[in-house]
């Protein structure tokens, strides 16, 4: 069992900058793939990113690609996404979650999950 825990979220302006943290209470942090889903309110929890154990392989949804960058810290057992030239659609919950394959973008497929970050994008 992983515990997780996001921060860096708020409220910003289309075209801003922004970066999430995940810090990760967990023995062995490298069993691990990691990622981020994103959850707008009525909608479901949609796949972001994602990052391999050692890092060396990440995975975008088409519509954050050149926009966010995901990366880990497997010294400090952290997770992070750099979000660049926001959007307004951007607006949603940030989760940070634990699987086994970073190739999976189905949510089931990852067990620990985060309590979320609230990301804002105002016009």
């Amino acid at each position: 069992q992983v515990q997780l825990v996001e921060s860096g979220g708020g409220l910003v302006q289309a075209g801003d900058s922004l970066r999430l943290s995940c810090a990760a209470s967990v023995r062995t942090f490298t069993d691990f793939a990691m990622a981020w889903f994103r959850q707008a309110p009525g909608e479901d929890r949609n796949f972001v990113a994602s990052i391999s154990w050692a890092g060396s392989y990440t995975k975008y949804t088409e519509s954050v690609k050149g926009r966010f960058t995901i990366s880990r810290d497997n010294a400090k057992n952290t997770v992070a996404l750099q979000m660049t030239s926001l959007k307004p659609e951007d607006t949603a919950v940030y989760y940070c979650a634990a699987g086994r394959l970073h190739t999976k973008t189905d949510s089931s497929e990852y067990g620990d999950w985060g309590q979320g970050t609230q990301v804002t994008v105002s016009s």
